[in-house]
């Protein structure tokens, strides 16, 4: 007898396994490589032996067994038809498969495959008992039941993602149904029943409020900020930035409603302002993002990522597409929003702009910075030429506070300081900017925190916030207290009177609430 070495046989055997394995897969998945629409290919059905058959058992030997072309004995499996699901759901009858291999589960490939589309892909079948198909596609193939081709992992991440995305999109409109619901009044433009008798007239003495009207609690963090419409048959809107990273407008004149929240920021909103046509929002905040809102739409006119954050922005007085940014950098920049574009820097050796205030004309602006020393406070407050970016003075504020807020007298020649030092100074708009030493006004508590002042419409009293949530009000000639309104629990923030009805005061505080007095 003719012996082989043992690894012949090793190798032949491997060889003869991985005949048989690729010969019972090809039995279970007929395909047809051919990239033609019109070529057709047909799945061989071959009887092949069971596991157990062997070469032990077989006659011939490894060489003679590959040079025959496959396997000469016969199964000890008995054969029977099995049932096919193509792609389009039909069933088909295969003959030729093991018996063992039958399960009873049902898989298509659009179970498999969800992002592929079969339903235009014809099949044919022959008649002989075997499967024939129509390729199209490299990855169109007829599954047998109960087997699960393999899908690559790539394609299995695709697939995660999309289910994920679905539904996060889902989960997302149903969200936003849900936002939908809450009931929010409709912007409106018209003029407020309330406002009518008083416009086209000569505003009157400012009355100092002392009811409350409406308390509006909608925010869920401190509100930094509020203000009134600028426009005067508008002006029973009422615009609010709040650390919740959203800012609003209320009507806080007929009703004390929600309008619309904006929620276009990722942080805090540190500051908003109306512009001078009432029907835009300029906001920027700790996300360093500057985005103008439509107020009727909510859509973005203007949105622009900043270099710093943002603390302090103002419209220029005289042009409506210029503002003036500032903010947790040593820059002030000036923006256009037509080109969306830097078009002047204001350079100092500061470390953040605290509040910018234009003077009339807006030839001139101020800028209050964090600047103190222990010896001098040179450059607390910095007067700059607006249009060659110079500095015109630094040498306005000697004393060692900052100023976290300024604000202009609405008919002389004088604007207000608030400082940390518990108390507001006056100035004058004229160079050099001296300091009316005559008049302070103090009895009020800021201990940190960015407290607002503001002048009555006639001009005739100041109104500040306090640390203590107390409202204070002064006559601006005397500089002594005229009254005190307990008007919140947590430091006040900012106050601001109505520009058209004399004795109306909105409030607000780090606690989130606003409040409206008369």
């Amino acid at each position: 007898m003719l012996r082989y070495p043992s690894f012949w046989k090793i190798s032949a055997q491997r060889l003869l396994h991985f005949a048989y394995w690729t010969r019972m897969n090809s039995s279970l998945v007929a395909y047809d490589d051919s990239d033609s629409d019109t070529e057709t290919g047909e799945a061989e059905n071959e009887n092949l032996s069971s596991p157990e058959v062997g070469l032990e058992n077989s006659a011939m030997n490894p060489v003679q067994h590959f040079a025959s072309g496959g396997l000469n004995t016969k199964p000890t499996h008995k054969m029977q038809a099995v049932e096919c699901i193509d792609s389009t759901g039909r069933s088909i009858v295969c003959e030729g498969s093991p018996a063992y291999q039958i399960q009873t589960n049902k898989m298509d490939l659009s179970d498999i495959y969800p992002w592929k589309d079969y339903s235009n892909q014809a099949n044919k079948f022959s008649g002989n008992g075997s499967c024939s198909q129509k390729r199209v596609n490299q990855d169109k193939f007829v599954t047998i039941k109960g087997i699960r081709p393999y899908v690559p992992k790539r394609l299995r991440q695709e697939t995660t993602s999309q289910v994920y995305e679905k539904k996060e999109s889902e989960e997302q409109r149903e969200s936003c149904a849900t936002k939908a619901g809450i009931p929010e009044e409709q912007i409106s433009t018209k003029v407020s029943e309330f406002i009518k008798p008083y416009l086209g007239s000569k505003y009157k003495s400012t009355e100092i409020p002392r009811n409350r009207v409406f308390q509006m609690s909608k925010h869920s963090g401190p509100v930094n900020k509020i203000q009134w419409c600028p426009v005067q048959g508008w002006s029973h809107m009422l615009l609010s930035a709040s650390m919740d990273k959203t800012f609003k407008v209320w009507n806080a004149v007929d009703t004390g409603c929600c309008l619309k929240t904006y929620s276009c920021h990722s942080c805090a909103v540190r500051t908003a302002q109306w512009s001078l046509c009432g029907r835009r929002i300029l906001s920027g905040g700790f996300d360093s993002m500057l985005n103008l809102t439509d107020v009727e739409t909510g859509g973005q006119i203007f949105s622009s990522k900043n270099e710093f954050r943002v603390s302090t922005l103002k419209f220029h007085v005289s042009e409506p597409n210029i503002f003036i940014c500032g903010g947790f950098s040593p820059e002030v920049k000036a923006w256009d929003i037509r080109n969306c574009k830097v078009i002047k820097t204001y350079k100092a050796a500061v470390q953040q702009t605290l509040d910018v205030l234009f003077l009339p004309e807006g030839k001139e602006f101020l800028t209050s910075t964090d600047a103190v020393s222990r010896d001098s406070a040179d450059r607390t407050i910095i007067a700059w030429d607006f249009h060659s970016s110079a500095k015109i003075s630094n040498q306005i504020f000697h004393e060692r506070y900052t100023c976290p807020s300024l604000t202009l007298h609405p008919r002389e020649p004088a604007f207000v300081a608030q400082t940390n030092g518990n108390y507001m100074a006056l100035f004058s708009t004229q160079r050099p900017y001296k300091i009316n030493k005559r008049k302070r006004y103090e009895g009020h508590k800021v201990e940190g925190f960015a407290v607002g002042c503001e002048f009555s419409p006639d001009g005739m009293l100041l109104v500040t916030g306090s640390s203590e949530g107390k409202v204070f009000f002064y006559n601006y000639h005397t500089a002594r207290i005229t009254q005190t309104l307990s008007a919140h629990n947590e430091a006040c923030v900012s106050a601001t009177f109505h520009p058209v009805l004399p004795s109306l005061l909105a409030t607000c505080d780090w606690t989130g609430d606003i409040k409206i007095w008369q």
